[in-house]
């Protein structure tokens, strides 16, 4: 059944508003004879649970172990998946894996992360609270208003304080429990300094105020600008914003095809004398149940 309309992509889309990451798997070729269509589309979650159609079961196996690979990564990649014998091959942009389980044909997905972007806490709503909002925005962040009554989440990257004294104090000590690695109050240096000489908790010294560079600020927008580069200044230097880290998927061989396959939810397994074995579809785990023996002979 093939579930790749509007649903999917809502589903995509609130995917996104939880943070949660997945893999868009899009179909891009198809060569007869087949199942998959062009634009069939799939989502690959963490725990290779596979939403949408891709093709039968044996190219979603693929897709599915490929797609929790890269979720490890945060790359895309193109997988191309033929029945020829010619092993697994990889060249820059593409990967090329040969499954014998297929019926025929050969299938081009396009393998797309869907990482959660770096969380931005937001107290106020004053003019520069409003444009920390926009300019983070504009610089792919996901910039949410901060809650004062409740802790920053675990995976936020920075709480910026901009709220002219309503609940900041509270915020500011909740951000100092955390690890977060930016913390930031919008005020003259005066008054940053009496809110931290009343804060009286350890770690005050890792609070930024004034927040931003000294870039000779004057508009709310220059001054979110000096914040969010002071804010990248502060990371460590890497060459690009490290994804969030998604264990790489455990994985197995098929004992009736050989192929690699994901151990994972929703994945075809069979318990043969107190072992668990994992396989690429229902066909191989069919072959095997019938004759375990036939694929066992090294025990």
């Amino acid at each position: 059944m093939r579930t790749t309309g509007p649903g999917l992509l809502a589903h995509a889309e609130s995917l996104r508003a939880e943070r949660t990451p997945f893999v868009l798997a899009t179909v891009v070729r198809a060569q007869r004879p087949t199942s998959a269509r062009p634009g069939d589309r799939a989502l690959v979650l963490a725990d290779g649970t596979i939403e949408g159609f891709v093709g039968g079961t044996c190219a979603e196996s693929t897709v599915r172990l490929h797609g929790m690979r890269l979720l490890g990564t945060g790359e895309s990649t193109l997988l191309r998946i033929t029945p020829e014998p010619s092993g697994e091959s990889t060249v820059e942009g593409m990967v090329t894996v040969a499954n014998p389980c297929l019926s025929g044909g050969e299938v081009d997905i396009f393998l797309e992360p869907q990482l959660p972007p770096a969380l931005i806490e937001v107290l106020g709503d004053a003019p520069i609270a409003r444009a920390l909002h926009t300019v983070g925005e504009a610089l792919g962040y996901d910039v949410r208003q901060a809650d004062p009554a409740a802790e920053p989440p675990a995976d936020a990257e920075a709480v910026l304080v901009a709220s002219h004294g309503h609940d900041e104090e509270d915020v500011l000590r909740a951000a100092l429990r955390t690890d977060i690695a930016y913390i930031g109050l919008i005020a003259s240096p005066r008054r940053g300094a009496a809110v931290l000489a009343a804060l009286d908790v350890p770690g005050v010294e890792r609070v930024h105020t004034p927040a931003g560079l000294d870039i000779g600020a004057r508009t709310p927008e220059e001054i979110a600008l000096s914040v969010y580069a002071e804010l990248i200044a502060s990371r460590p230097r890497r060459p690009a914003r490290e994804p969030e880290p998604v264990a790489a998927p455990a994985e197995a061989i098929d004992p009736v095809c050989g192929m690699s396959v994901a151990v994972a939810a929703g994945a075809p397994h069979v318990t043969h004398a107190g072992r668990t074995y994992h396989f690429c579809g229902p066909g191989c785990a069919h072959a095997f149940t019938d004759s375990p023996a036939r694929y066992l002979t090294d025990g």
